[in-house]
């Protein structure tokens, strides 16, 4: 009563590189495999760069680079400062919306 099995051959075929091609042997997706980014220039504290430049939360104005439209604080990695000056930047921006000099959200009205 045993019937004998035949075995179909596999229809697996590596890719050339011994590599699978993309994360769990998935395709890479539409575009193709990622590509490399150009080099960027590395971004500069300008608080370090200009040494007369000071952080006051009575500047509005100076402030105002550090926050987006919706009146979140730039990260760090995006505005380029240094950790020292993300601080400040970061403690003043908070003084300046206690006094009201800057907004707390998007719908307010920048004076």
């Amino acid at each position: 009563m045993s019937e004998a099995t035949t075995s179909t051959p596999s229809t697996y075929t590596p890719r050339p590189g011994g590599r699978p091609s993309g994360p769990g042997g998935r395709p890479s997706g539409p575009g193709g495999p990622r590509k490399k980014r150009p080099f960027q220039r590395r971004k500069v504290c300008r608080f370090c760069a200009e040494k007369d430049t000071t952080i006051d939360y009575k500047d509005p104005r100076t402030l105002r680079y550090f926050i987006t439209e919706r009146g979140k604080i730039v990260p760090r990695r995006i505005s380029g400062n240094c950790s020292k000056h993300q601080r400040e930047i970061t403690e003043a921006i908070k003084r300046a919306r206690n006094l009201a000099l800057l907004p707390l959200a998007a719908g307010h009205a920048l004076p």
